[in-house]
């Protein structure tokens, strides 16, 4: 084995083992590096009101003069919402649905005391961007949880409080007051007390629980007499595109928000993130590449010599050994730099991302590493399989010893 080495020595450049070396840690650096950042980042953008997951669109009707003079309606009937569920970019629909009753509400900030008329509407929970804990009512309880837009907090804080010299309130002191409500209808008055639990940047209404919805409606409201609901919200399941905006503009559905912007936004991030993990494929295929030509360019410097080692009774598998050697060692260093690498850069890049989520916790690297030990055990076969099968053919009728 000592004279293999030798042979192995003789005829080793230390230029072309750099160079593999340094495409095999950038391409594999930056594959795993992709991998883990995408794992990273994944919870930030995996949020219901993410644009990786598509896009949530609220839909309505348009409304013309006719329904102005009380003719036609903007409500959605049941075939309608039938169609729509069955559309290829749909990937569920959830409808509105409102009060039956009328809602009155009080609140007391900086001394002075606001009342107004409300309105009450509820979603499937799996249409919430907000997930709080609390977000459960049990009927003829007193207190209701409620969901509310952040731009309410936002225009109260810039516009109302600025304007009448009231204090201006952080999200968190805004979800701590107390609403009073007054309920009334079917020849009922009753109060309860609203709890504001969290602040959505999808959904511009007032939510409450759709078991409040559906219990206080019977109480208050008409019960029974079910309405179609005039608005749904929908979970595409692409990002909004031409034909989507298409076919919304056929049937006269109006969308809350500019929907197509996210989806342009979806396609540049779904773009930037398989580019870069084609360049680190690319890399990694190189230098996969240039250790396979170093080490055939040994061996065919070393022909004479090996064909003689063969001829003299060394098995194509103890000739090889070396070599193969030399390659399981230097795609393990590569993977091990490579893994170096990839923890640098997360000390960098996860103190930006921790702030863009509240409890922020970044995956593992247990995948990662993982990932990193099979791509060098395939590197690793496919060189050895090459290194044998080349050897072999320096003495033929020894395939398989």
């Amino acid at each position: 084995m000592k004279l293999l080495w030798k042979l192995l020595r003789c005829h080793l450049s230390v230029a072309q083992v750099v160079g593999f070396a340094l495409a095999g840690m950038v391409g594999m650096a930056i594959l795993l590096t992709s991998l883990q950042a995408y794992r990273d980042i994944r919870p930030v953008f995996t949020q219901p009101d993410s644009i990786l997951r598509g896009d949530f669109l609220v839909l309505s009707k348009r409304v013309s003069a006719l329904q102005a003079l009380g003719v036609g309606s903007t409500d959605f009937t049941p075939s309608e919402l039938d169609e729509l569920a069955d559309q290829p970019f749909v990937a569920a629909v959830g409808p509105f649905t409102a009060a039956d009753y009328r809602i009155s509400g009080s609140v007391g900030v900086g001394g002075m005391r606001f009342s107004t008329y409300l309105f009450f509407e509820s979603v499937p929970d799996r249409f919430l961007d907000v997930a709080p804990e609390a977000w459960h009512y049990e009927p003829g309880s007193k207190e209701v949880p409620i969901i509310i837009p952040r731009n309410y907090v936002n225009l109260y804080n810039y516009g109302f409080a600025r304007s009448q010299g009231l204090p201006q309130l952080s999200e968190g002191i805004f979800q701590r007051v107390g609403i009073d409500l007054e309920l009334s209808g079917n020849g009922r008055h009753e109060t309860f007390r609203g709890r504001i639990v969290g602040l959505s940047n999808r959904l511009n209404t007032i939510l409450v629980p759709e078991t409040f919805i559906r219990w206080s409606n019977e109480r208050f409201g008409r019960g029974a007499d079910v309405r179609n609901p005039s608005r749904v919200i929908v979970e595409t399941s692409r990002p909004v595109d031409e034909e989507v905006t298409s076919y919304l503009s056929q049937r006269g559905y109006e969308t809350e928000g500019d929907v197509r912007d996210d989806g342009q936004a979806t396609r540049m991030l779904q773009l930037v993130a398989g580019g870069t993990a084609g360049i680190g494929l690319l890399f990694s295929v190189l230098a996969v590449y240039i250790l396979m030509l170093s080490l055939f360019l040994m061996l065919q410097k070393s022909s004479d010599k090996l064909r003689d080692l063969l001829l003299l009774g060394y098995a194509p598998r103890q000739v090889a050994r070396p070599y193969v050697r030399l390659a399981v060692g230097m795609n393990i260093a590569v993977t091990l730099f490579a893994l170096a690498a990839v923890w640098g850069l997360r000390t960098v890049y996860l103190p930006l991302v921790a702030p863009l989520q509240e409890n922020y916790a970044p995956s593992g690297m247990g995948v990662t590493v993982l990932c990193g030990v099979a791509l060098c055990g395939v590197m690793s076969l496919l060189d050895a399989a090459a290194v044998r099968r080349r050897i072999a053919r320096l003495r033929p009728g020894v395939f398989g010893k």
